[in-house]
């Protein structure tokens, strides 16, 4: 009998830019994300705060992509669930190159929108940006959220979860 082993990677950080997303040869879509973690600590010389900033490229299939096309914007804090893949490729002077990414499908992970970016905060739950886009149809709009100053007084919605069960887990 083998042992079974765990890739599961976690992270809860800002996006770096809109969501880029793509079709497949399949009829889906893909988005890539650029995500970016930092970490905040005081230098024990200066005393001064250093930052560290570390930036994940995230690739999200089927529903959790169009989760992101429809609802994720630059300077979102998202938390993103999936596994690490390492894929071997060549540059255009023929050198093998390692992308290492964060892969989020069906089975293996799911993504979802923790805070809005104060500039994101105007748009309204179920107007995606993309025009032309399906919408995320008959779920539950969550509200309430508190109003931070120099904020829109309108009421701030929180998109719906891409998945309302998980996927694989027989519910």
């Amino acid at each position: 009998m083998s042992a079974g082993s765990v890739s599961k990677t976690i992270i809860i950080g800002n996006l770096g830019q809109d969501p880029d997303v793509r079709p497949l040869p399949s009829g889906g879509v893909v988005a890539n994300l650029n995500v970016a973690t930092t970490e905040t600590w005081k230098d024990s010389q200066t005393g001064q705060p250093v930052e560290d900033t570390e930036w994940h490229k995230v690739s999200v299939f089927g529903k959790n992509a169009e989760y992101a096309r429809d609802y994720l914007r630059k300077g979102d804090k998202i938390h993103v669930s999936g596994r690490n893949k390492t894929r071997k490729w060549q540059d255009q002077n023929g050198q093998d190159r390692y992308t290492t990414e964060v892969l989020v499908n069906g089975g293996s992970g799911e993504i979802s929108l923790i805070h809005r970016a104060p500039q994101n905060r105007s748009q309204q739950q179920g107007q995606p940006q993309h025009q032309g886009q399906p919408q995320h149809q008959g779920q539950p709009q969550h509200q309430g959220q508190p109003q931070h100053q120099g904020q829109p007084q309108e009421a701030y919605q929180q998109p719906p979860s891409p998945m309302p069960y998980h996927y694989g887990s027989g519910r």
